[in-house]
């Protein structure tokens, strides 16, 4: 019998639901993406990074599998697992071009799942599932955020630990750490607005999108 997912993507564009959260935030910070399969893993980072508010100011990598995950010897050997980064970074045997890529041949190549690492030293790690997969009609954008909830982490809080602190820190005025927080998410933020991490704007993040699909991707894809 004929595999109908290749039946599906042999010679067409695909959309791709993908179910993208942080599985060590509790709650969890969570995106569903309708994604177009011929984009390149480098088109991907530039859609989560929109996604979840990030500034793209840091290292990133997709991942196999999970990269905290003990690894377990193949044949008496340690394999590490294949990675891919921008060219430029590609130093090791396991490194991939991001860029040479696409979301259709990470999920044939790694099954219903993957890893996107953003910034190193925090090391937020987002987990991308695989959940339905159908052609793509002329109509369809290459992204699109479909649902979600709560904002993305501030940049440079400290991984999960450190932005759930901060979280606490200014969820209690009392806190005598409160005022000196409540100036340095100001100033993540560039606005005294309060800062509700419950908060996400679905229609901001599908306009950034759909700009950087007009002015980019469509001469890529």
């Amino acid at each position: 019998m004929e595999d109908p997912v290749a039946e599906m993507t042999d010679g067409a564009d695909s959309i791709l639901e993908v179910r993208v959260r942080l599985p060590e935030c509790d709650p969890e910070i969570w995106r569903v993406l309708e994604l177009a399969g011929s984009l390149s893993l480098g088109q991907i980072h530039e859609v989560l990074q929109a996604a979840f508010g990030w500034e793209d100011a840091h290292l990133h990598r997709f991942i196999a599998s999970d990269p905290f995950a003990r690894l377990r010897p193949v044949d008496g050997e340690i394999v590490e697992p294949p990675q891919w980064l921008p060219a430029e970074w590609c130093e090791e045997p396991t490194d991939l071009a991001e860029e040479e890529c696409s979301l259709d041949q990470l999920f044939a190549a790694e099954s219903e799942s993957a890893f996107y690492e953003y910034d190193f030293g925090d090391s937020w790690l987002h987990r991308l599932e695989l959940v339905t997969r159908r052609l793509r009609n002329e109509t369809d954008p290459l992204a699109r955020l479909v649902a979600g909830a709560r904002r993305g982490p501030l940049e440079d809080s400290g991984g999960f630990p450190g932005y759930g602190e901060i979280l606490d820190v200014l969820a209690d005025p009392a806190h005598p750490d409160h005022a000196e927080v409540l100036e340095w998410v100001a100033g993540v933020t560039s606005t005294d607005e309060l800062y509700d991490p419950d908060f996400l704007d679905v229609d901001a993040v599908n306009r950034a999108l759909a700009d950087r699909s007009k002015a980019v991707w469509q001469r890529c894809t």
